[in-house]
């Protein structure tokens, strides 16, 4: 697909890739990697980071780094998640790995089948940001005026045939996790180490136990002394 773009006249691709969306606790995150012409063959062992190990994931991302023009992983915390909804935290999360990058891409490549990158009411992904999320950001977003994408593309299950969308994955996959392993230190008992904030009998269970820390997300259905297992 990144090639078939490429052929066409784009320069550069921006691949996009998210995790984190069903978690019950931490960040909401987003992975970004650009390819260009200069990308010509596959990188050996890249694939969608839910058919790799921890290791293997955790092995890639050297590779990944040097064989993307740019990558970067964004991240917005459970307390933004609650204040702007899921899908503008994925958003806020995307924007903040792209801000960082060091060159302008023609074109997004976007898993999934619909566009969440572009802000309802912007006619392209980097317009003004919309009041709700600047308002409710805990750090500031800063987006280049210059730096303007036209076209997004959504393609369903993109992580499983693009190469630099499985980067993406990849790249914001081991992130992610190494964020989560740190706040299971900071916060014990809900197994966070293990289940990276997500549904395991173990995280529920310590909910129903322990009640929620500052790190869940509260307007989630989380579990109560009530509804133990």
């Amino acid at each position: 697909m990144e090639k078939r773009l490429l052929r066409e006249g784009r320069l550069r691709v921006l691949c996009v890739d998210e995790c984190g969306r069903g978690s019950l606790g931490g960040p909401a995150s987003a992975g970004v990697a650009m390819i260009d012409a200069s990308v010509t063959r596959p990188l050996r062992g890249l694939r969608d980071s839910k058919l790799l190990s921890p290791r293997a994931r955790e092995a890639l991302v050297p590779k990944i780094h040097r064989w993307v023009v740019a990558g970067a992983v964004g991240h917005a915390g459970a307390a933004e998640v609650d204040a702007l909804g899921l899908t503008a935290a994925l958003r806020l999360a995307a924007h903040r790995a792209i801000a960082t990058l060091p060159m302008q891409a023609d074109v997004v490549l976007l898993d999934g089948n619909h566009d969440w990158l572009t802000p309802p009411g912007q006619q392209s992904l980097f317009g003004p940001v919309l009041a709700l999320e600047a308002q409710a950001a805990t750090a500031t977003l800063t987006i280049p005026e210059v730096l303007t994408i036209p076209e997004v593309l959504t393609m369903i299950k993109a992580d499983l045939h693009c190469a630099g969308v499985a980067a993406a994955s990849v790249l914001a996959k081991v992130e992610r996790d190494a964020l989560m392993r740190n706040l299971a230190a900071q916060y014990p008992g809900y197994g966070w180490a293990e289940n990276k904030g997500y549904a395991s009998r173990q995280h529920l269970e310590a909910l129903a136990r322990l009640g929620p820390c500052v790190e869940h997300r509260r307007t989630w259905r989380l579990p109560t002394p009530q509804s133990a297992l």
